[in-house]
């Protein structure tokens, strides 16, 4: 692989090997993850309807690591989902108290993950026009 192609993806594929395997813990057995026991059909759904979110997301990032014309938009909105998973766990952490450390290292990893994004548009590796 070359030096530029693996600049400019390797994010994504961390994002997908870290975001698939979440969202199917999330939308089947949550409790692996989370001290959460979905007890009703709302919960169970609203399981459901973050996986799909998380689903969607790795699939369109996966799209951009295999076709060209859509990695800008793989980029761009994993910029997004990192950045806003990230900026809500720093906000959890300031009002609600510190999670335990799988969350802490999760925050971080998406906060690493966003920034690069940002670095990446902001970069001589891709062309953002």
């Amino acid at each position: 692989m070359k030096h530029k192609t693996i600049i400019t993806k390797i994010h994504l594929v961390i994002s997908v090997i870290i975001v698939i395997p979440a969202a199917l813990i999330y939308g089947f057995e949550p409790q692996l993850l989370l001290d959460m026991l979905n007890e009703t059909i709302d919960e169970h759904n609203f399981s459901k309807a973050v996986m799909g979110i998380y689903l969607s997301f790795s699939i369109l990032w996966l799209t951009g690591l295999f076709k060209s014309q859509y990695l800008k938009y793989a980029i761009i909105t994993n910029i997004f989902f990192m950045l806003g998973l990230g900026i809500g766990r720093v906000i959890s952490i300031n009002v609600d108290g510190f999670p335990t450390t799988p969350f802490l290292l999760g925050t971080l990893g998406e906060l690493i993950l966003g920034f690069y994004g940002v670095w990446l548009i902001n970069s001589k590796y891709i062309e953002m026009s």
